[in-house]
């Protein structure tokens, strides 16, 4: 893996001032977290400290030279961390990736154990079910899980094994906790092209008209999602490949090669290798290293020239705050200002990421951004010094895995454009704020026209509500359409794609429509204007939790503002007429058991996460509660409230 000798152009003054005022932002709790992982790195095997007792324990199921080496304390151990399960299309490729890396990383000296499997649950099943409020906390679940994989001891390096949604965060929260660890991130790549997203969703909206019946729907799904790999549209999954590529810790070009060919095999085992490179000797180079203040503007860089998911301006910010450094929405919003649209993926367009990856796919896109200033070359990877590489694409030459320079043009300018040519002179995401808070919204897929909305509100307090006013014509003119007590606190922040189809279907019937919900929906809103994740919650008694039916809300994405038309003390004097769910009734599904996450959750701008800050003052902050504190969210919503105010 060669870097290419291309210039790279000075880095864009605002990238740099962000990621200044990050770096200032996080130095305590940066520098804090460095000295813990660089006090934890041992210069030969991390298993020599052992008892005889206990490092007998770790290779008692070994055999032969692995076994040996183990003993003797003269090979790395490298941890495999797996996702895999024969469920889920995008994990079931990796049933056979632990025996390639055990035996890739014995042909280079090192010694393979799989040490932990990681829960992994699809939205795209659970999507309306109960079991969609776990989702979110299923992110912390992993971290955890992988947590535990590696607090043996024995290891020396980590490859870590998933693709979907919470899956890449979980890992990537895990690993942290281990910085003195290199880690490599082995994805198993999309299924092939289906049915075109867009004729599924056209059947979706059918669907929902009543103008199509359940079979021509699961049809439809059925051709769409209908092979091993990844869901081939440009969600929370795919996002995760584009992001973490671009911070490094892919082999290049490793994101979207499909399952089950050559080329997948040969960068699998070669993670393998790779990893046992950087474990030792003057290749060394820990995660803690690799994600750094640049590393996570490069992710986020990327995320908003791809128009990616909005779920990631949670997951970056709380896989941030693991490595010590302290993310903001303000930090996407700044950088969105500058950072062009290069990319149309479904469902910001009609291609789908094989598409992408065929126009030029990451390589081009790190290429064009590079050459413009808007991506730090000058950060580690896993593939060594320097993001230029990245540039670069694997193939097999004589059965031999290579790197070569791609084509500086993209081939197919309706999916993928350089700098110089966007699809639109900002990021596809924004931050809205007003006196009802503070949230996101996606904008690379909703026309200009519709920007803008300003209607009387309807609120809801679930999606089954919703569906029985909808279907009842209740909804058939212009209405802004909130949907609350969905947030973290008030039942895991479950996301809303059941929502799409027939607010799509309002809207073409000619009626101006936006969604304001304190749930989620990453890139699923499509062309609907939606702003989401707002926060504070209604459970915590954010300013949501105070609009009635009638109530006129202004949601304008252009100028960055999200209103409810009425005086600031009027709305504060309202009495609250709803409430998230009680412990009793948030139960079944396996959610009774994840009732102490619910409680610990922190608000959306800060990761929606259970894990507690480095400090007291950052706990503060963040909003959460101490321990012991009233009912729940009580001292969160008077901070946060108080900062909305300011």
């Amino acid at each position: 893996m060669s870097s290419s000798p291309n210039p790279t152009a000075a880095v864009h003054r605002v990238l740099a001032d962000v990621t200044d005022r990050i770096a200032e932002r996080s130095a305590d709790t940066r520098a804090a977290y460095l000295a813990r992982s660089a006090a934890a790195f041992e210069e030969g095997p991390v298993r020599r400290g052992l008892a005889c007792s206990n490092l007998a324990h770790g290779f008692a199921a070994m055999d032969g030279v692995d076994k040996q080496a183990l003993r003797q304390l003269r090979a790395p151990g490298v941890a495999i961390v797996s996702s895999y399960n024969d469920m889920l299309s995008a994990h079931q490729p990796m049933q056979e990736y632990p025996a390639w890396l055990k035996k890739s990383v014995r042909e280079v000296g090192g010694v393979a154990q799989f040490a932990g499997g990681v829960p992994a649950m699809c939205d795209g099943i659970t999507q309306g079910r109960p079991g969609m409020e776990l989702s979110l906390f299923s992110r912390e679940v992993i971290a955890m899980a992988t947590a535990i994989a590696l607090s043996h001891d024995m290891f020396d390096a980590a490859l870590l094994l998933g693709v979907c949604d919470k899956i890449v965060p979980g890992l990537l929260i895990g690993a942290l906790s281990f910085g003195h660890l290199p880690a490599v991130l082995v994805p198993a790549g999309p299924m092939n092209s289906g049915l075109p997203n867009k004729e599924k969703a056209r059947v979706r909206q059918l669907y929902a008209e009543g103008l199509a019946t359940r079979e021509d729907l699961l049809d439809a799904e059925a051709a769409s999602y209908h092979s091993a790999g990844t869901c081939t549209f440009y969600g929370t999954a795919n996002s995760n490949q584009m992001v973490v590529e671009v911070m490094g810790l892919h082999l290049p070009g490793a994101s979207f090669v499909p399952p089950n060919t050559p080329l997948r095999k040969a960068l699998t085992e070669e993670a393998g290798r790779r990893v046992v490179e950087l474990s030792r000797g003057e290749a060394y180079t820990p995660i803690s290293q690799v994600l750094d203040e640049k590393a996570f503007v490069n992710g986020i860089v990327a995320l908003l020239a791809t128009g990616g998911s909005t779920n990631h301006t949670m997951h970056l910010v709380a896989i941030a705050a693991a490595a010590g450094i302290q993310l903001s929405w303000d930090d996407f919003s700044d950088l969105s200002a500058v950072v062009p649209l290069l990319a149309r993926v479904y469902p910001n367009g009609s291609a789908d990421i094989n598409h992408f990856h065929a126009a030029g796919g990451i390589q081009f896109l790190v290429g064009t951004l590079l050459d413009a200033g808007l991506l730090h070359e000058d950060v580690l990877t896993v593939a060594g010094p320097g993001l230029r590489r990245y540039t670069q694409e694997p193939i097999l030459s004589d059965g031999e895995l290579v790197w070569r320079d791609v084509p500086t043009r993209s081939l197919d300018e309706e999916v993928l454009r350089p700098v110089w040519r966007p699809f639109a002179p900002d990021g596809g995401l924004r931050m809205v704020e007003g006196n009802l808070g503070r949230a996101v919204t996606k904008v690379s897929a909703v026309a200009p026209e519709h920007r803008v909305v300003e209607a009387p509100a309807r609120v809801f307090t679930s999606q089954e509500a919703f569906r029985v006013a909808f279907e009842a014509g209740e909804l058939d003119r212009d209405v802004v359409v909130v949907l609350r007590q969905q947030g973290p606190q008030a039942n895991g922040m479950p996301e809303l794609h059941g929502l799409t189809p027939a607010l799509g279907v309002l809207m073409d019937r000619g009626f101006r429509v936006a969604l304001l919900t304190d749930g989620r929906m990453s890139g699923a809103s499509g062309k609907v204007p939606a702003a989401i994740q707002v926060t504070p919650e209604a459970a915590v008694g954010g300013p949501i939790a105070r609009i009635a039916d009638g109530d006129v809300v202004r949601f304008d994405a252009r100028s960055g503002s999200l209103d409810v038309l009425i005086a600031d003390d009027e709305l504060a004097r309202r009495d609250l007429t709803d409430a998230p769910p009680s412990e009793a009734a948030w139960s079944g599904t396996g959610r009774e058991l994840f009732g102490a996450l619910r409680r610990a959750v922190g608000p959306a701008d800060q990761g929606a996460s259970v894990f507690g800050a480095l400090t007291p003052e950052l706990d503060l902050a963040r909003g959460v509660p101490p321990f012991g504190s009233g009912t729940m969210g009580e001292s969160s919503y008077a901070l946060q409230t108080q900062e909305v105010g300011q």
